[in-house]
């Protein structure tokens, strides 16, 4: 644009405000139509000028119309209340959409709005500023945000009352800019950060409004800004890497805050900060009118408390000792099953990073070191523990995901350990004794709910069936086998005690079935059945064995009709299914070998103690 043709834009622009003033001051129906025409010739400087990022003399020009706007709004011939309200609907909107520019611009477009926050109505423009951000985030580069969040962040600050009200309405259209600047400024992490720090700033000037408030409003204005602070979190660590240098300082100035909104990392790790925070915000309702529904909330908690353990540094700025919290899970039995449920919101995120996966496979790993000692809140018995199976098992479920889906064979490898950790709290829920929370738990109902794992286990969980049922053995070989009965509850020691007690019982070879003849119908497949059939193998061996050893059939293993149908149901086709794999052309011989030959040897060794059984007691019942 030459010289001259920037004059004449200039006296254009010139001519426009001033119509667009006395038509305002006149009441003039063309009024509307006149600031249309305003913003849209600022539209089109403003895309000429950014579609042109390396012109030089546009990017000067820009800085010209927008030094000419300025010098407009604070001449002494300043325009009147209704001239500047009628304006802030166009040119807060307008004038943004040149902070893309150069910094100049960024600049000078702040200076606008804030001269607009400055002589409206604070309610006003709220709702302008809202408007015209929701507009950015859904038609224009998201960039241009930042002077709109700024304003936003300022306007709030003059707010007289109903500050939950307003909050309400500004937060779900911040949360979608900052959705999409997460997308699309994937490649300019410069203005990521600078509007993910603006946010943090408006966040910050609310909690400041809300300690000068009466204790209700301020209560509903920290745990709204509380949520709002971990969905802030979540986005950072769905689209900053975790070891890129300006993610730590954005994630320590995020911790700073969350202590001031009254959550902790236990209170977000177990859920119940989360809980009492959403509860103040709704009243009850479950879905969050500004937020979105409570389960999609969820999924944004955990990351904070992960951070935490990925750096001492965040974790001191939110006020936590990592080392105290990790040992504080580790000997409290019912946080650390809460803490090990919420973690599947991260194992089955999709856009959450492999970093931070790692970095949770890690901290999962932390908290279950060792052993333990049951504590339960302040000892006291819990009467419903299924409360927790569902997540415990949905932690389970995505961590096989990781496992299968992870391209760090590192990563793989811990994850695989961390669901047979997880895999060991199911069935510890299930069946220890030594807790509060099964005590009245009796055996088969505990094998009623690991039957129904086994059964709704889809591919992705064989790993987990097969570490359930290799659990169930160890529990077995831990206890004592009992001595056949001589009276009805007394055994031949002396010891006195119910059936139930004991988990030695013929639901035993119910969970083998599940897995050797599938109540789906047909025969197990390899590989995708591969470990689970070993592992109900290695069950069955076991308890066979040691039944022959104790002279014992508390199983009901030894009676002859379990026997033939074992061998002729489960044993003799699982063989013929073996064979088959392993002669088939198609299938890689070293592969299959690996696979096959431990459930080869287990299995034969099965039919062998089984028809030297049936050969040696042919008239048993």
């Amino acid at each position: 644009m030459a010289e001259k043709e920037l004059r004449a834009v200039v006296l254009r622009l010139r001519h426009s405000l001033s119509s667009c003033c006395k038509s305002i001051e006149g009441g003039e129906e063309e009024t509307s139509g006149l600031l249309e025409e305003l913003a849209s010739f600022l539209d089109s400087i403003s895309e000429a000028a950014t579609s042109e990022p390396e012109n030089e003399e546009a990017r000067k020009n820009a800085v010209e119309l927008l030094l000419e706007i300025q010098s407009f709004l604070v001449s002494s011939s300043t325009p009147n209340q209704a001239v500047v309200d009628a304006l802030s609907f166009e040119l807060p909107k307008a004038v943004s959409k040149f902070a893309g520019v150069s910094d100049r611009c960024l600049e000078i477009a702040d200076s606008i709005i804030d001269w607009f926050v400055g002589r409206c109505n604070p309610r006003d423009m709220i709702s302008i500023l809202s408007e015209a951000l929701d507009s950015l985030s859904t038609s224009s580069d998201p960039g241009y945000a930042a002077p709109l969040l700024t304003g936003l962040s300022k306007v709030f600050v003059s707010i007289k009352r109903h500050h939950f009200k307003q909050a309400k309405l500004a937060v779900p259209v911040v949360l979608n800019v900052l959705k999409v600047v997460s997308v699309e400024l994937a490649d300019r992490d410069a203005e990521r950060v600078l509007l993910f720090n603006i946010a943090l700033a408006m966040a910050d000037s609310i909690c400041v409004v809300s300690t000068k408030l009466d204790r209700g409003e301020s209560e509903e204005l920290q745990s709204l800004m509380g949520l709002f602070i971990l969905q802030i979190m979540a986005l950072v660590s769905a689209s900053i890497p975790s070891e890129q240098s300006g993610c730590t300082p954005l994630v320590s100035e995020i911790c700073k805050l969350l202590p001031r909104c009254g959550l902790t990392y236990l209170g977000l790790i177990t859920e119940s900060d989360v809980d009492a925070k959403i509860s103040i915000v709704t009243k009850g309702k479950k879905v969050i009118p500004c937020l979105g529904p409570r389960i999609l909330l969820l999924l944004w908690v955990v990351p904070a408390v992960i951070w935490g353990h990925i750096s001492n540094e965040i974790a001191e700025q939110a006020g936590e000792n990592m080392s105290a919290l990790k040992d504080k899970l580790q000997h409290n039995q019912v946080q650390r099953w809460e803490a090990i449920g919420m973690l599947k919101h991260i194992f089955s995120s999709v856009i959450l990073p492999w970093d931070i996966k790692r970095h949770t496979v890690e901290f999962l790993l932390g908290i279950t070191n060792g052993s333990f000692t049951p504590n339960c809140h302040n000892d006291e018995p819990i009467t419903d523990c299924s409360i927790y199976m569902p997540s415990l098992f949905a932690t389970a479920q995505a961590i096989t995901k990781v496992i299968m889906h992870s391209p760090d064979s590192t990563l793989r490898k811990n994850s695989f350990e961390a669901l047979k950790r997880a895999s060991f709290f199911i069935f510890e829920l299930l069946h220890s004794k030594s807790t509060h929370v099964l005590a009245d738990t009796p055996i088969p109902e505990r094998i009623d709910i690991l039957q129904a794992l086994i059964t709704n286990s889809d591919s992705s969980s064989i790993s987990m069936t097969a570490i359930l049922l290799d659990l169930v053995r160890g529990e077995l070989r831990k206890e004592t086998l009992p001595k056949k009965s001589t009276n009805e509850g007394v055994d031949e020691a002396g010891n006195h005690g119910s059936p139930t007690e004991s988990a030695w019982t013929e639901r035993i070879l119910e969970l083998v079935e599940l897995v050797l003849r599938p109540p789906h119908g047909g025969q197990p497949s390899f590989p995708e059945h591969g470990e689970a059939v070993l592992a109900a193998l290695n069950l069955y061996r076991f308890v066979l064995m040691k039944e022959l050893a104790g002279k014992t059939n508390k199983t009901g293993v030894l009676f002859r009709k379990n026997l033939l149908r074992a061998c002729n149901e489960w044993l003799v086709p699982l063989r013929t299914i073996v064979s088959s794999t392993m002669a088939d052309p198609e299938n890689d011989p070293d592969e299959v070998a690996g696979m096959l030959n431990p459930i080869e040897l287990v299995l034969y060794h099965c039919i062998e103690l089984v028809e030297q059984n049936l050969s040696a007691n042919p008239d048993s019942p």
